[in-house]
């Protein structure tokens, strides 16, 4: 089988592997779509992602979608379309019982965070455990599917903030991840303002119903306008413009990852507001919600803006990166 092997910075290169046989309780699929995330942006990029370093050939890829190719079990079909949990739980912690995505000793499809490195779903064939599966509805494409992962962040977030219909939400950053947070909010009735500093993003934004976008780069934003701002930037100046919009007593939630190291961010307003200021790291079940929201709004599948064979993973990486014109690009195996 040919997979995508990110060996260093700025090199990746498809190889060919031998096809690999599920164990006891495992499945092994047919990859159809991987999307690109920004962790596999900057394992190509930088061969690392923060801290995680890679010291082996990585396979990237943890949002995904394709068939069921072999289930021992018998309890799939082959040829049953599927997306998939990427996560394997760790070990349960007092008082975190309920967040297994926060328990220590897990793992993540396509990262270095392991040694051995967890390899991901750029390959035509993946093994992972039949818990992980989630099988589609049947008015659900496999192609709309791979928008599964990123949308169950974006769901996970919202759920940190609340209930949201009437309300006023602002989006900070409208990459591929603040898409999915206009699109979540949008969908749970909110009225959404989506911002960034170019204008292809925020034309995305508005085909996925933002109601308002503001480009932060000639405009500014309300101050205390909005009862929820989801950050998904991961830009220390966009984290003080979200504690800044957010009205009294409202919430500001952190999506975009930051470096873990200091950054200057104004904290005033987050005192004399009383704001809410959580974080909000990857999910725990949010991704059936995901499933279930693709199935019946099609019109997500708009963020899908580029796919590419695994042979062009240079390319695929280069328009990744570009985000005046590129939303979310793919893998297309």
């Amino acid at each position: 089988m040919k997979s995508l092997q990110i060996e260093k910075a700025l090199t990746a290169t498809v190889r060919e592997a031998d096809v690999p046989e599920p164990g006891q309780g495992q499945v092994r699929l047919r990859v159809d779509y991987v999307g690109i995330c920004g962790s596999d942006l900057h394992y190509y990029v930088e061969g690392a992602n923060g801290a995680f370093v890679v010291r082996e050939p990585l396979v990237p890829g943890h949002e995904l979608s394709g068939r069921v190719d072999l289930d021992p079990s018998g309890a799939l079909a082959v040829g049953t379309p599927v997306t998939v949990h990427p996560a394997r739980f760790g070990t349960p912690r007092e008082g975190i019982e309920d967040a297994p995505h926060l328990w220590p000793g897990g793992s993540y499809l396509g990262s270095a965070s392991t040694w051995p490195h967890t390899q991901g779903a750029a390959s035509e064939y993946l093994i992972v455990e039949a818990d992980m599966v989630r099988v589609l509805p049947d008015d659900l494409p496999v192609r709309r599917a791979v928008l599964a992962e990123p949308l169950a962040v974006a769901l996970h977030a919202l759920g940190k903030a609340g209930p949201v219909d009437g309300l006023e939400v602002l989006v900070t950053g409208s990459g591929p991840i603040g898409l999915m947070a206009v699109a979540a909010a949008v969908a749970a009735g909110a009225r959404v303002t989506a911002t960034d500093v170019l204008s292809g993003p925020l034309e995305r934004a508005r085909a996925l119903g933002a109601h308002a976008t503001i480009d932060v780069s000639t405009d500014e934003v309300g101050a205390g306008a909005y009862a929820v701002v989801l950050e998904c930037s991961g830009v220390p100046v966009s984290i003080s413009t979200a504690l800044r919009a957010v009205r009294a007593g409202g919430t500001v939630v952190q999506v975009g990852m930051l470096p873990d190291e200091p950054r200057p961010v104004n904290l005033a307003p987050f005192i004399s507001k009383e704001v809410r200021f959580l974080g909000a790291f990857r999910f725990r079940d949010e991704i059936d919600h995901a499933v279930a929201l693709l199935a019946t709004t099609p019109g997500i599948e708009s963020a899908l803006t580029h796919e590419f064979a695994l042979t062009d993973a240079d390319e695929a990486f280069a328009t990744a990166r570009d985000s005046q014109r590129s939303g979310k690009v793919v893998f297309a195996l």
